[in-house]
This record gives C-alpha cells, sequence and structure tokens, in this order.
C-alpha cells in the first residue's frame, strides 16, 4: 500500500514537471516543399507574437541539368503551437526536428544539417572516417516531392521542359534534417567545412542562440 502510494506520488510529480515544462519556449527547424513553408510561415505571423520566425531559406541545387528547390524555415517560441506545426508538417510529408533548451544546456556545439539525404549521409561518413567525436541527436527525413526542375541554360522549348517535370518529380528527392552536436571546439570548423563543401545548409546553435 505504501508502495503503491508512493508510486502514485512519483507519476503525479512527473506530470506536474511535463506540464510545468510544456509552455516552454523551443526551436524548431521544418523543411520541405515552398507550399508547406509558406503554410507555415503562415501561421507563426499569425500566432500572435508566440512564435518567433528567425529565418527562412529558399534553396536550389544544381546537379548537372537539374535544379533541386526546397524550402526550410526555423522558428523560435511556444512549445505548444511549435509541436502543432511540426503534426502539420509531418502530415504533409515535412522534415521537423525540434530543439529544446535541455540540449542548450548541456553545453554542446550544436549543428543542424539540411540538405538531400544521400549528400546528408555521405558528410557524416566522412566525419566518422575523420574520427571526429560527434552524435547524431534528432533526424528527420520528407516523405513529400521536393520540387525539381531543369535547369534554364539546357536548351530546350519551354512546353518540352514543362511536359518533362512531372516525370523528374516522380523520381522523389528525399531531403534530410538532422540535429548533430560536435564534442571538441576545435572540430567545429572541421564539420562545418565538411557539410558546406557538400553544398549543406549549415546552422549553428551558437549563432543564432540570444538572450531572452
Amino acid at each position: 500500500m505504501i508502495e503503491d502510494n508512493i508510486r502514485m506520488l512519483r507519476q503525479a510529480a512527473r506530470i506536474n514537471q511535463d506540464d510545468k515544462s510544456i509552455d516552454d519556449d523551443i526551436w524548431c527547424i521544418i523543411a520541405g516543399n515552398v507550399d508547406l513553408i509558406d503554410d507555415i510561415a503562415y501561421k507563426a505571423i499569425a500566432s500572435k507574437n508566440t512564435v518567433k520566425i528567425l529565418f527562412r531559406e529558399h534553396v536550389s541545387l544544381s546537379e548537372g541539368k537539374l535544379s533541386k528547390k526546397f524550402d526550410f524555415i526555423m522558428l523560435y517560441g511556444n512549445s505548444r503551437r511549435i509541436e502543432e506545426f511540426g503534426r502539420i508538417s509531418l502530415s504533409r510529408g515535412g522534415a521537423y526536428i525540434k530543439v529544446s533548451h535541455f540540449y542548450i544546456n548541456e553545453g554542446s556545439k550544436l549543428m543542424v544539417f539540411v540538405a538531400p539525404d544521400d549528400v546528408v549521409r555521405d558528410s557524416v561518413s566522412t566525419i566518422e572516417k575523420l574520427r571526429i567525436p560527434f552524435a547524431i541527436l534528432q533526424e528527420s527525413q520528407t516523405t513529400g516531392f521536393i520540387d525539381v526542375e531543369i535547369n534554364d541554360d539546357v536548351k530546350l522549348p519551354g512546353f518540352i521542359k514543362s511536359a518533362l517535370k512531372p516525370f523528374y518529380n516522380a523520381n522523389e528527392v528525399v531531403l534530410s534534417t538532422i540535429l548533430i552536436s560536435v564534442e571538441n571546439d576545435e572540430d567545429v570548423e572541421k564539420v562545418q567545412s565538411i557539410a558546406t563543401s557538400n553544398k549543406i545548409f549549415v546552422i549553428d546553435f551558437k549563432d543564432i542562440i540570444t538572450e531572452d
């Protein structure tokens, strides 16, 4: 009986702690096609200042005769609202990761990579081969389509380019978003260099965290 009461008190304490932290401000990164990110940006603007847009990026990566286009956005604000945005994003095929103050308080060197999945995996493999101590804390991949277009410098009539676009978009490009922690200060620049040389967009948390 006493043990049951203790167990109930512990469960109540955990629930109270969870409820207390549920409205904490957190960061998140959402990646996907332009329509999804347009909608997320609108919801953030309409959130009555509970969620702030830190930045938004339009990315176009050229590979041979094709351009892969996607958008991503970084938000900071009320965790309830951001969790809501996350559910919307995942239901529509976007990639979504959130970063709470727990990660920041651990004092880790945090970075986010956003790029096509094959490029992210190649870069992670290179970092590992160099024996740089790091960890992948979170990862998320898109399941929706990323726009793929024929480059403007390819000389084809416009109607042919339009006819080919559905074919290229049918070959889905998976976009990957990962949160990594680098153990040593001296390795941060090495990791950034590897990522940027592979055309990965890198977010270094030390550059975006400010005092509330």
